[in-house]
């Protein structure tokens, strides 16, 4: 059986599963007919007796249901392309609202790979023979997602992994308080928060632009591709964000940990992390919209400092790469690359988005600069990629292709290695809460020196994903 029939029918499988069952019809009268000849009566199907609430219930599966939360972004097709939650408040508050919504994720696998490095035998085990895959369904995640709008202007979010790669247990991501209108009724202040968003809690934290578009364990919907970037950004962090949103501009400064965790111990080896973001994000037509923006990230001293590293739910790509003795949760970053600068880190990363109707380019420019407390000198990373996609007019079908380019330094080895990606897939929205896509992704390593496992090591094949979002 080749690899495309191999994935045509797990893709079939995985639809089906997301897939509703037809209803059964009953009489409205009651009981059963009897009788081999007998046949159901046929009835005309029913009217709707209120047309606007036929209208109303039709528009909440084909565009998304109504929207509670004000200054929100929407957890369905709407918040594609959706950055920065914007100044317009969306809906008016009429009293204290909260509302639940989940993401629920599943991928199909048909990846191959394979390496050239030298047996490396611990216990009479080769460490860098790799573990055997094939076709096969990847473990399901989840998150639920609680919102609460406590007064106009400001709402609190929780997020938890019901199911993670990483994590199988319940896990809560973030939660968190959003200002964006002042409760104090003195005009100065009011007139302030026109232009100014305040977030205080644990939060997902605002460096870059990637984040906004990668898959966050269940919540997939967002992402046109299946993986998420080989260098991948993304954390969670204790502290505090001012936003400054006005004409098209925005400015964000920000404090935090720098860590998943809070913790008042070894304060001598530990201090605060800086975040600063600027940046333009202009409709300058009904055709044509221009973002560009540049954000900076540095900790200067941390115990473990979670930037390339605080993903709780990690790499879509199972096994690539890893030897015979490798876990699900252990080795969660397969196909990504963790550059290790645990204790100190500097980052820059700049990223143009041009969207024209149908035509998306996003792309990223990153360095990194850090180390590991027992390192003398800071190693340095630079990670580029760009990503193309066209949406057909409605946006219910689009295709895409991306492009990923990491090299750098890692601690133990000389000279650089990295890794190269090329991604090539497309989309269904079945509704604007179910998702379909499905990518072939090729990647090669190099530089890696003859005793790792990634020496000449590469992956490629057929991926297929489900996505439930609301």
């Amino acid at each position: 059986m080749t690899s495309s029939i191999r994935l045509a029918s797990a893709l079939t499988a995985l639809l089906a599963l997301a897939s509703p069952a037809p209803a059964q019809q009953f009489s409205d009268k009651g009981g059963t007919s009897t009788g081999a000849s007998a046949a159901p009566a046929a009835t005309a199907p029913d009217k709707p007796s209120d047309p606007e609430a036929a209208a109303a219930a039709e528009s909440s599966w084909k565009k998304g249901r109504p929207i509670t939360m004000q200054y929100f972004r929407p957890q369905d097709r709407r918040g594609i392309n959706v950055f920065e939650t914007t100044k317009d408040r969306g809906v008016e508050f009429t009293g204290f609202k909260w509302d639940v919504g989940a993401a629920f994720t599943s991928q199909i696998q048909d990846l191959s790979h394979r390496n050239t490095a030298a047996p490396t035998m611990v216990n009479g085990v080769d460490a860098n023979q790799l573990m055997s895959i094939g076709l096969g369904f990847n473990n399901p995640t989840a998150n639920l997602n609680l919102h609460a709008q406590l007064a106009p202007g400001i709402r609190v979010a929780l997020t938890s992994y019901l199911s993670a790669r990483h994590h199988n247990e319940t896990w809560v991501k973030d939660g968190y308080l959003q200002i964006d209108e002042s409760p104090i009724d003195f005009v100065p202040l009011k007139a302030l928060m026109q232009i100014v968003t305040v977030r205080f809690g644990d939060f997902e934290i605002n460096y870059g632009d990637a984040h906004f578009r990668r898959s966050d364990n269940g919540n997939a919907l967002y992402n046109p591709f299946v993986g998420n970037y080989i260098l991948d950004a993304f954390t969670t962090q204790i502290g505090a964000e001012v936003y400054l949103k006005t004409s098209g501009v925005i400015a964000m400064g920000a404090l935090t940990a720098g860590e998943l965790r809070g913790t008042v111990t070894s304060p001598g080896q530990r201090g605060p992390s800086l975040i600063g973001k600027l940046g333009i994000d202009r409709q300058v037509n009904k055709d044509l919209r221009l973002r560009l923006t540049g954000s900076m990230y540095k900790t200067d001293k941390s115990m473990s400092d979670t930037l390339y590293s605080g993903d709780r739910a990690w790499s879509r790509y199972y096994f690539v790469l890893e030897n015979t003795a490798a876990t699900e949760s252990a080795q969660k970053d397969s196909g990504g690359i963790n550059p290790g600068f645990k204790n100190q880190v500097t980052a820059f990363q700049m990223n143009p988005f041009v969207k024209f109707r149908g035509l998306e380019v996003f792309g990223v420019v990153e360095q990194a600069k850090g180390k590991a407390a027992t390192e003398v000198a800071e190693r340095t990373w630079n990670q580029y990629a760009v990503d193309t996609v066209y949406r057909l007019p409605n946006e219910s079908v689009f295709v895409g292709a991306r492009y990923n380019r990491a090299k750098g330094e890692l601690a133990g080895i000389t000279g650089d290695v990295g890794a190269n990606r090329w991604e090539f897939g497309g989309g269904w929205f079945i509704t604007a809460n179910v998702l379909a896509k499905a990518e072939y992704v090729n990647q090669k390593y190099f530089g890696y020196p003859a005793a790792n496992i990634k020496n000449g090591g590469r992956f490629k094949g057929v991926m297929a994903e489900g996505v439930i979002a609301f």
